[in-house]
């Protein structure tokens, strides 16, 4: 901790050269494990009050990225940072990654992507979804076997298992899924979902709480269908509203998780909070999620990655700015900041009857995850940070002696509620907050007395999710999650990633697997269900809501309070005004303009289509259909694809997604219909 240091990083322009010749069969992919592969030493400098990773690469040179803006804020979540978690062992078969291997601890959420195929088609995206030329669908016995092997690291830890993709819903296994996770005992079962299907029905939603659903990771960029237009759907934010009101309806409880990019959405992140603390019966959790250049965007143009790049200094600054609740230096902690008070509730119930798994730890790196509470009244919506009447650093260090005594289960809750007591300072809680409620909400979170606030575990009933409910306080955790990219990688988060990948090569830190040397793209490719070309001749297509194409619901109506003021009715022109690109697609289209220009120019011809030519794109459009996805193309005069069939037509040899299909489709079941 602390700078100037050295890390380990990667050359930015190395590891995309070698994943390739490992994709293309000129390398064995286990070089991964065997070799340093694009590996390259980092400083982490502070300069011009801002924090840098710096370093250098012999055969492409400089490469720097900011990593904080605010040095004192950074320091802070250094200095209260428990230190790593317990070195991970009975691991040797899952964790086998060579630098990428997680050494430390047992994560807290096992993700499982069940398939690579979306229902949309946006930027940004970690896996580049619906654009690789492949399906990559786990089987059912692959989805038990990663269950059954996860349970088998030790310490068996409770995990929130999220099913994720792709769009995970569109799996035939989905529910089968989530089912099996609750079976084997993880008590935390969540879907990374952009919601589309859970809008559509809400019996699709009864379905998945009966088998054993809890939370919904559910993707959320900005208030109001403008602040959504970067994902290509026309009514994206009605159908974020109406998955909200049929998930919590049916029991879900709701995790918005917004991608965060500078000049796109940033602006949103204080609308988000006022429309969570205008909801708080319904929105207890908000993940921020600041925008990591990976998947279609990690050949991103150094202009457009200096100009969106966003940290967690950012994140707090923003959220103090825009709703003016918290101090980043005070109220803001590392993720890994609950590892002491995860090991005061193993200590408590170390000698429980049939206390089979450990407490869910967070031990991940400072720079990777960071939080504030915020206590809500319910009825009043008052809303204060926890950390403001309740001094969280000296409370961490008062409970770590308790811990360290380890003098049984009486005198270990008796510490903590002395330890509550000890730093909570009345006077600065919300107005009708008494120490009573601090102490219940303690107990409700770590069972320490054992009242029945509704149970939790793999037993859950819909019963005992309303009954939680009930609490007249909210506890809304404002969390900031970063992820890594090849700019900014340092292995020491790698190694203690609370995050891993469940494949069918072993457990995978997040960012070694989305980021990194890129472990997904090989793990994919190595286990490809089928081509495109074959899966959609095999199961048809599945219907793709882009272009500003609508999501068909039966209705959008919803209880969610909604404030005029919020609403954002005009996209964010911050990188339009700068003259910077706002995704990979306008990137790669300006390049190619510019080389056909400089082509026009020297040969002293006049300039073909310009930019948002719409016959030009559409040719484009149709070489894509011909040459990746074997169609037969429909041809027009002079060549060109009529614009009328790109749009979506009634019959005749068009499908759902409005391209023409050389024989009919049959329709691809899908999870819930």
């Amino acid at each position: 901790m602390g700078w100037p240091r050295t890390t380990d990083s990667l050359c930015p322009k190395c590891v995309p050269e070698i994943r390739q010749q490992i994709l293309d069969g000129h390398l064995p992919h286990e070089v991964l494990m065997n070799e340093k592969v694009g590996e390259i030493k980092a400083q982490i400098i502070e300069r011009d009050g801002k924090i840098l990773m710096v370093k250098d690469c012999p055969t492409h040179g400089h490469f720097e990225d900011v990593m904080s803006i605010d040095p004192e804020f950074s320091q802070h979540l250094e200095e209260v940072f428990p230190g790593r978690d317990i070195a991970a062992h009975n691991d040797e078969k899952l964790h086998h990654h060579g630098s990428s291997t997680v050494k430390y601890g047992r994560g807290s959420v096992l993700t499982i992507d069940l398939t690579n195929r979306c229902n949309m088609m946006c930027d940004p995206c970690f896996m580049d979804a619906n654009q690789v030329g492949f399906v990559h669908e786990l089987t059912w016995d692959e989805i038990k076997t990663m269950l059954d092997n996860a349970i088998t690291i030790k310490p068996r830890r409770q995990m929130s298992v999220q099913f994720s993709g792709g769009e995970p819903t569109l799996s035939p296994y989905f529910l089968d899924a989530v089912r099996y996770a609750r079976k084997v005992g993880y008590n935390s079962v969540q879907a990374a979902t952009n919601g589309i299907e859970f809008a559509k029905s809400f019996e699709f939603c009864q379905q998945a709480v009966e088998a054993g659903m809890r939370y919904a990771y559910l993707q959320f960029d900005g208030i109001g269908n403008a602040a959504n237009a970067h994902r290509m759907v026309g009514n994206l934010f009605d159908v974020k509203l109406k998955a909200i009101e049929n998930l919590h309806k049916a029991g879900v409880e709701i995790v918005p998780v917004v991608t965060i990019v500078n000049g796109i959405n940033n602006e949103q992140v204080g609308r988000i909070i006022k429309f969570a603390l205008d909801n708080p019966k319904t929105i207890g959790f908000l993940s921020f999620q600041p925008v990591s250049f990976t998947g279609r965007d990690e050949a991103v143009t150094d202009d457009r990655r200096v100009a969106q790049r966003y940290t967690l200094s950012h994140l707090a600054h923003d959220v103090k700015n825009q709703t003016g609740l918290g101090e980043p230096s005070r109220d803001w902690f590392p993720i890994s900041f609950m590892g002491t008070f995860s090991d005061w509730a193993d200590l408590m119930h170390v000698n429980d009857v049939k206390n089979d798994w450990g407490q869910l730890s967070c031990g991940c790196h400072p720079n990777c995850g960071t939080g504030m509470a915020v206590m809500i009244d319910k009825e009043t919506k008052e809303a204060v940070p926890v950390t403001a009447f309740l001094k969280g650093d000296q409370l961490a260090r008062d409970i770590a002696k308790v811990n360290d005594a380890a003098r049984g289960k009486f005198l270990t809750v008796f510490g903590m509620a002395l330890c509550l007591m000890k730093n909570y300072d009345p006077f600065q809680s919300p107005t009708h907050f008494k120490m009573m409620d601090l102490l219940k909400k303690f107990d409700k979170n770590f069972n320490a007395t054992g009242k029945n606030y509704g149970k939790v575990g793999p037993d859950r009933t819909v019963d005992d999710v309303m009954k939680r409910r009930q609490d007249r306080w909210n506890f809304l955790f404002i969390a900031g999650m970063w992820f890594q990219d090849l700019f900014n990688y340092d292995f020491r988060r790698t190694e203690q990633c609370i995050i891993p990948y469940a494949t069918q090569e072993g457990e995978i830190s997040f960012c070694a697997y989305n980021t990194g040397v890129g472990w997904r793209n090989i793990i994919e490719k190595m286990h490809m269900t089928a081509t495109l070309t074959k899966w959609y001749e095999e199961h048809g297509r599945h219907e793709i809501f882009a272009g500003g194409k609508k999501v068909q619901m039966e209705d959008k109506t919803h209880s969610l309070l909604l404030r005029d003021n919020i609403v954002t009715t005009e996209l964010q022109r911050d990188l339009d005004k700068l003259g910077i690109a706002k995704n990979s697609r306008e990137e790669k289209t300006r390049a190619r303009d510019q080389k056909q220009k400089q082509a026009a120019e020297a040969k002293g011809e006049a300039r073909g289509p310009e930019k948002n030519d719409e016959a030009y794109n559409a040719r484009m459009a149709s070489l894509y259909r011909e040459v990746v996805l074997k169609e037969k193309p429909v041809v027009a005069e002079n060549g060109f694809i009529p614009l009328g069939a790109l749009t979506q037509s009634k019959g005749n040899g068009h499908n759902g997604n409005g391209t023409h299909a050389p024989k009919p489709q049959v329709a691809e079941p899908v999870a819930g219909d």
